[in-house]
């Protein structure tokens, strides 16, 4: 079976972010099973319902390709307790017109990356809950708020060096290949 298309949306804009790194980390780690692209955010103009007339192409453009990806993974960093503003403002963009969401249905799994001790569980499960509502099937487990991360836990390549954070990025990465291949073949079956 062909690997499955992977849409990771980063919610910092920053070059060298930790949750950039861990994206790529993940990536990394599922080898061939999944095709990860990271779906740029920064230039997403501020969602508005005016411009629906005449989408701005930057919507378009992050539109289809979260709408070509079998499943939708989100890392995100946390902003004073909650979801950086401009990951809200691209999962605004995706989720609208009324009715036409780019999510729907598509497999989800969130991961948070911090500094800190709690690893951005704020921002996690408001993700979460905007991917409830857009009725994303949402990986439970493993959960993935990793806490303590900091530039020292990559390596010159940018990955995540060996050890148990690496040990479980590597267990993220396999269980949401495994997720994704679950509800894409159930989607499959009911066709």
């Amino acid at each position: 079976m062909p690997a499955h298309r992977i849409a990771i949306v980063v919610g910092s804009l920053r070059k060298d972010s930790l949750n950039r790194r861990v994206a790529k980390s993940i990536c990394r780690l599922a080898g061939d099973r999944l095709d990860c692209t990271i779906v740029e955010i920064g230039d997403l103009p501020l969602f508005n319902q005016d411009l629906e007339a005449t989408p701005p192409a930057e919507w378009t453009r992050f539109r289809e390709a979260i709408a070509a990806a079998d499943g939708v993974l989100f890392v995100t960093p946390e902003y004073n307790r909650g979801v950086p503003g401009v990951l809200k403002n691209a999962i605004d963009v995706g989720s609208r017109p009324y009715g036409q969401s780019v999510f729907y249905k598509k497999p989800a799994a969130i991961v948070s990356a911090s500094p800190g001790m709690i690893g951005g569980f704020g921002a996690n499960h408001q993700v979460r809950q905007a991917c409830v509502f857009l009725d994303m099937p949402v990986m439970q487990q493993p959960e993935a708020y990793l806490g303590q991360v900091s530039d020292d836990s990559f390596g010159e390549d940018g990955c995540l060096k060996e050890g148990p954070l690496k040990d479980l990025v590597g267990k993220l990465a396999d269980a949401f290949h495994d997720w994704v291949d679950v509800i894409v073949r159930a989607r499959a079956a009911l066709a």
